[in-house]
């Protein structure tokens, strides 16, 4: 049954993060870490979302940048490795309250966002990726921080797709091992469960792709940022 509900989980949220462009890890981790302690669930939550760099890779690798990658993901994989060793530093309590604020402040951020303008420069590409990799090492969410400052320059979008998706596996790869390195493991039972988990990653976000057309897509994301709304209020009022 845990195992059921999981991969419904997956497959959901890989489609709410398609049509929304939230990204899977932005769903998933705000759920399940209300049932699993945050550093489990960052390194299950970010094994699924590893394979989900690689596919944006694969499936768009002609609009790969590398300049880019190189100028946004080194700064990020600096910061991320800080991030991902803080989480090992503070209490559970304080980490499940900060991660309650971080999600009412993402939620703010989601809907002043059209506000902000980010310029073109050097500078822009460090900031950003310093600022997404230290919170998706902390929070497993760095997604829409990082496509504020990447849409600076102005990509088309297959090398948007393609420079986002390996600009994050740059990132993930050294939290993951962070996690991994601090003695955090995946329960065995979910951990095999990633054979199922993955590929339904791949069905959401095929399934989302579909719905993109049919779903008024302002609607929709103000609708899933209420409920990280409601899970971040839950989480700084009883963690």
């Amino acid at each position: 049954m845990t195992l059921l509900l999981i991969l419904i989980l997956v497959f959901v949220a890989s489609a709410i993060g398609t049509v929304t462009g939230f990204g899977l890890s932005t769903v998933m981790i705000p759920v399940l870490v209300l049932f699993y302690p945050l550093p489990e669930t960052l390194l299950f939550v970010g094994a699924i979302h590893w394979f989900n760099d690689l596919w944006k890779l694969l499936l768009f690798r002609e609009g790969i940048r590398v300049k880019l990658i190189l100028a946004f993901g080194l700064p990020g994989i600096g910061a991320t490795i800080l991030g991902a060793r803080l989480i090992f530093a503070l209490p559970g309590t304080v980490l499940y309250r900060i991660l309650g604020v971080f999600l009412i402040a993402y939620v703010a951020f989601l809907f002043v966002r059209g506000a902000f303008r980010v310029r073109q420069s050097p500078l822009t590409a460090v900031i950003g990726g310093a600022l997404s990799g230290f919170f998706a090492g902390v929070f497993g969410i760095g997604g829409a921080i990082r496509a504020l400052f990447l849409s600076a320059f102005d990509l088309p979008k297959a090398v948007f797709i393609a420079t986002a998706g390996a600009i994050a596996l740059a990132i993930d790869t050294p939290r993951l091992a962070i996690y991994f390195r601090q003695g955090t493991r995946i329960e065995p039972l979910r951990f095999w469960g990633l054979l199922l988990f993955i590929p339904a990653s791949f069905l959401g976000a095929r399934f989302g792709k579909e719905l993109l057309d049919r779903i008024p897509q302002q609607h929709f994301r103000k609708v899933v940022a209420a409920f990280l709304l409601i899970l971040g209020l839950r989480l700084l009022i009883n963690p």
